[in-house]
């Protein structure tokens, strides 16, 4: 199944508008993960029309005259997925609400809805960075990366595909097809923006980089992924990044990148490939490591290093699909019930010690309002 992307009415928007007017825009625009709505269905006969085809008046005064049926209400509950280990990192499942105890800055919440859940529908981003660093890892992440979606992937799920270098596009937009899925990697190719032609990102892109260093826009892509593409997503949803995490020409900050996963409720997952050799070659630092676990530890993912080893690789998609397998879902209603968009700190304990894998906080900002 797809649907027209954010992704795709942004990049058009941003051809002709400067980037950071753009993303000033769309930052204040941000629909927050931190708050659900809910909808009571519509009575059994709201449909029945008059044999001309149209509702009747008195069935409209009806209608109107039952709110409490048809009222589409917002309700503040902050939604966690998270996973549990013990000391040597492995999934510790069946255990029961009872054994957690939530704190939102520092302040014991009362846990409302509590699940043990694997089977929750996922929203997927995988992102490939295909700079001039990833020559020697691309073909690597495509056969092991194709190989976790079919794993992974069930009827219920959907998945995208974003490659990054000197822009960030969007290769494949939602389907459930693992088979697109795998045709869209197959298609990433490395790109180090000196190619003939037009200048990459002068228009054509949907990150401007034009009069710019370029080279990776990972920061960019983590953004446009969470904004434009797993913002307005509901349920489980989760970014797995193939990077060696540095970013080169980027108009936003790790910090900001951060936020926006934060704000859509996504988990990110970060799979170090670096080919160490090319950083050799170059006499380069390599530095990425440290920021992306920042993003990870933010959002309740990891960062795995497998360097430019296939088994590695592989070992760590396998370990992803389990700890979306094994994740618990829990919900409370903030005692804090200001909506003034500040930033909440969340601690999940555990009774008996064990790690908890969770994201650091939320947003605390009310969503648009449903449609009546």
């Amino acid at each position: 199944m797809s649907k027209l992307s954010g992704f795709e009415k942004f990049a058009r928007a941003r051809i002709a508008v400067p980037g950071w007017v753009v993303f000033a825009i769309c930052l204040s625009a941000v629909v927050p993960p931190a708050t659900a709505q809910t909808s009571a269905p519509p009575p059994a006969d709201a449909a029945a029309q008059s044999p001309s085809g149209q509702s009747s008046a008195a069935d409209q005064k009806a209608q109107h005259e039952e709110p409490a049926e048809t009222l589409k209400v917002n309700v503040n509950v902050v939604g966690l997925f998270f996973n549990v280990k013990d000391k040597h990192g492995a999934l510790i499942p069946n255990l029961t609400k009872d054994d957690f105890q939530v704190l939102e800055d520092g302040k014991p919440q009362t846990i409302k809805y509590f699940a043990a859940e694997s089977n929750l529908p996922l929203t997927l981003g995988i992102l490939i960075d295909s700079s001039g660093s990833q020559r020697n890892v691309l073909d690597m992440e495509k056969q092991v990366g194709g190989a976790f979606l079919r794993q992974i992937l069930t009827d219920k799920d959907e998945a995208y595909v974003i490659d990054f270098n000197v822009d960030a596009t969007l290769v494949q937009d939602y389907t459930r097809d693992v088979h697109l899925l795998q045709a869209a990697m197959n298609k990433v190719r490395i790109n180090t923006g000196y190619a003939t032609g037009p200048i990459p990102g002068a228009g054509g892109g949907p990150v401007p980089t034009a009069g710019i260093n370029r080279g990776t826009v990972l920061y960019d892509a983590v953004y446009l992924s969470s904004h434009d593409m797993l913002a307005k997503e509901v349920g489980r949803k989760a970014m797995i990044l193939l990077t060696d995490g540095e970013d080169e020409g980027s108009q936003l900050k790790i910090q900001d990148a951060i936020e926006s996963a934060q704000r859509a409720d996504a988990i990110v997952y970060v799979l170090l490939c670096a080919d160490r050799g090319f950083y050799g070659s170059f006499q380069m630092g390599y530095s990425g490591e440290s920021e992306m676990r920042k993003l990870t530890e933010a959002t309740g993912g990891r960062v795995i290093n497998v360097g430019n080893k296939f088994d590695k690789l592989r070992e760590a998609f396998d370990q992803i699909a389990a700890e979306l397998r094994s994740q618990y879902n829990l919900g409370y209603t903030p005692t804090n019930t200001t909506l003034d968009g500040s930033y909440r700190k969340i601690e999940i304990k555990c009774k008996q010690n064990y790690k908890i894998q969770a994201r650091a906080g939320y947003y605390a900002t009310p969503r648009e309002p449903l449609p009546q």
